[in-house]
């Protein structure tokens, strides 16, 4: 093993990592792939369960409601001081321009862009005082659009500013951030608009160029390469990790 690749499988050792949607799905996949490289995991969710790893810390809390996330993150901050943040916690709530609620685009704003921003400024002082820090979050490929996404797109994109805006404030804290754009992929929230048994399931993944819908590892992979500590010099970037459908466009 190479000596640099030894320093940073210690560093990450004693780091800690916040994990927001983390019970299930991509966010569940990310906390695996963590632990496997033995950071301390705090996992943030709409519903609490069972740790099940000695180093996996799990809290319960709604990341739309910006008063509950601030005392979580203020908790997790004091008990915890991570430096790593994988913000991967969304919903979608679909509607066409005429029927988009207004509650639900300050649902996702405070879910997609103010829940990050929270946790991020309560982990500043300990990635201040390591030198150290990785924002990474979740967005999707509908940043580039997709119909009945209005609010869901729009949050989206918004995190493709939020982690080119911090690259430059926080790069000379040796902290970086970047933003991972999933197309689609398998997991409920998924199916929770194209059910498994239906047959457009088939139908995207044949419109996909891989000629395959995207699994949750196929995400966590990416997230740990940003997350990764010998990987500091790359910094306020959108990795689309879609199969191909960045490069065109996609019916769901």
């Amino acid at each position: 093993m190479q000596t640099s690749t030894i320093q940073a499988a210690k560093h990450a050792a004693k780091q800690a990592a916040i994990v927001t949607g983390g019970n299930a799905g991509i966010g569940r996949a990310i906390v695996e792939h963590l632990l496997e490289a033995g950071y301390d995991v705090v996992s943030l969710d709409l519903r609490s369960s069972a740790p099940g790893h000695a180093r996996l810390h799990t809290m319960e809390v709604d990341l739309c409601d910006a008063d509950a996330t601030r005392a979580a993150a203020a908790e997790i901050a004091a008990r915890h001081g991570p430096t790593t943040l994988i913000h991967n916690a969304g919903v979608i709530r679909p509607a066409l321009l005429a029927d988009v609620a207004h509650a639900d685009l300050l649902a996702l704003t405070n879910l997609h862009l103010a829940a990050p921003v929270t946790l991020a400024q309560a982990m500043l002082p300990a990635m201040r005082e390591a030198h150290f820090g990785r924002l990474v979050l979740i967005s999707s490929r509908a940043a580039l659009g997709l119909a009945t996404r209005t609010a869901y797109s729009a949050t989206k994109a918004g995190m493709l500013g939020l982690v080119r805006t911090w690259a430059l404030e926080l790069g000379p804290l040796g902290v970086t951030a970047n933003a991972i754009a999933p197309g689609p992929v398998q997991t409920d929230m998924f199916h929770a608009v194209v059910p498994a048994d239906s047959p457009k399931v088939a139908q995207i993944a044949a419109g996909i160029p891989v000629g395959r819908l995207g699994q949750p590892d196929d995400i966590a992979r990416a997230a740990m390469f940003f997350a990764a500590p010998e990987n500091g010099f790359v910094t306020g970037q959108t990795l689309y990790v879609c199969g191909g459908t960045s490069t065109g466009s996609l019916a769901l």
